[in-house]
């Protein structure tokens, strides 16, 4: 069970994501989560009121399999395969959280006191931060997942740009944002 309860090897991991991708291009298929989304309402008639939605939603059916299939293997990695330790972070980091109030970095995945109690507080920034993830996702045209594993593969330069632009979006977030909020 060693090998389920601690991370795969870079070269393991990213050779199955190899494999995958050359898999779906073969198959002249793309990869991406967002694009579920736009499935769903598709698959629940929302054609009938936008023409946005009116597309062969049943071509996209493989993906909305892979979706579950990631939601029961994020339950399942959570709840049956959770190792009982916390990630490593570097000891300024963990300073840095500790001057900011995070007094329990480093003891579980999140700090439980940014995301552990329901305020008025985090229900604004989580609803804020979920619409400027899906205007973002909608605006670049895919998410993460499509641009960064299908459009590098496909070596589209829409793709690479849009990669460049979440990096540095993380970055400013992390930089300049989480400071001036927490």
């Amino acid at each position: 069970m060693d090998w389920l309860m601690n991370p795969w090897p870079w070269y393991v991991s990213g050779s199955l994501v190899g494999l995958i991708m050359l898999t779906l291009v073969w198959l002249g298929k793309t990869f991406g989560f967002s694009s579920n989304f736009r499935t769903i309402c598709a698959a629940l008639g929302a054609g009938k009121s936008c023409s946005f939605f009116q597309f062969n939603w049943k071509a996209q059916q493989w993906n909305l399999l892979f979706l579950l299939g990631a939601v029961i293997g994020g339950f399942l990695a959570a709840h049956v395969f959770a190792a009982d330790s916390a990630p490593d972070i570097s000891v300024d980091t963990s300073k840095k959280l500790a001057a900011m109030g995070f007094t329990d970095a480093g003891s579980g995945y999140f700090p439980a006191q940014l995301f552990g109690t329901f305020t008025l507080k985090n229900l604004l920034i989580w609803s804020v931060g979920g619409l400027l993830i899906g205007f973002g996702t909608r605006y670049a045209g895919g998410c993460t997942s499509g641009h960064a594993i299908t459009g590098l593969s496909d070596l589209q330069l829409p793709s690479l740009l849009a990669v460049i632009g979440f990096f540095i979006g993380g970055l400013m977030m992390i930089h300049m944002f989480f400071p001036l909020l927490f």
